[in-house]
């Protein structure tokens, strides 16, 4: 179910000069940030938790997976290369799950690596905080990657409906509606964080199994509805 020649395409579509520069520039700016805040205000739990929380975790992740997840094969299938992919001996689920892998590695390095190193900054890793937004990013990149590898796969407008849902949904409807939180790979993902962390500075509106299902849940359906898609692409382009 992992082909290394499709692998090294995406790998190499990913991290081209300009899409590498752009996945590259918010972890940069994070920990800039970081040593900015750490320098200003010394070591502190509080505002560590409020760094990752506020611009690592509710910016920093879903847009990095919005980068990585879409350009897994939304340029493919926009430019056409994607009919010279399909006509290889290669099962469609196993293309989405090879690209899959990769948006998945893609985004953890570039979210879950920076957000590691800036909460040693911020704090020394206090209270198991830059541990426990680490975990977070982990667990987040993964959704992430499924949910937007998926809308890679159905729409050419793919960027702009995971910026909405990352940035109006979740940041700004997930914070003025509780009850749009239940809807957040983000929240879920906090949840995992809450119970890494030591003490009550990471909490989420969501409750642990419920997040661990829905987590599931989301990136199983996205893989599964996703490989459908391409298998219909595939009979159309037959036809």
């Amino acid at each position: 179910m992992y082909d290394p020649t499709v692998a090294r395409l995406t790998y190499r579509a990913l991290l081209g000069r300009r899409r590498a520069l752009i996945l590259g520039a918010l972890p940069l700016l994070l920990i800039v940030i970081s040593v900015v805040v750490r320098a200003l205000t010394g070591a502190d739990d509080q505002t560590a938790s409020n760094v990752l929380g506020g611009f690592a975790l509710a910016t920093m992740v879903p847009i990095v997976g919005v980068i990585a997840g879409t350009g897994a094969i939304g340029p493919e299938i926009d430019d056409g290369s994607v009919v010279y992919l399909l006509s290889k001996p290669l099962k469609r689920p196993t293309i989405i799950l090879t690209k899959l892998i990769v948006a998945i590695a893609v985004t953890m390095v570039f979210s879950a690596v920076p957000t590691l190193v800036a909460g040693l900054i911020l704090n020394g890793n206090g209270q198991q905080i830059a541990v426990a937004y680490t975990v977070a990013a982990l667990v987040a990149s993964i959704a992430y990657s499924a949910l937007f590898l998926l809308l890679g796969t159905v729409s050419r407008h793919a960027v702009v409906f995971g910026l909405v849902y990352a940035l109006v949904w979740e940041a700004l409807f997930g914070s003025l509606v509780p009850g749009a939180r239940t809807l957040s790979i983000q929240q879920w993902s906090l949840a995992v964080a809450h119970r890494v962390a030591e003490g009550d500075l990471v909490t989420s509106d969501v409750g642990l199994t419920t997040a661990t299902v829905l987590l599931v849940a989301v990136t199983v359906l996205a893989t599964w509805y996703a490989g459908q898609k391409l298998r219909s692409l595939t009979l159309a382009g037959e036809e």
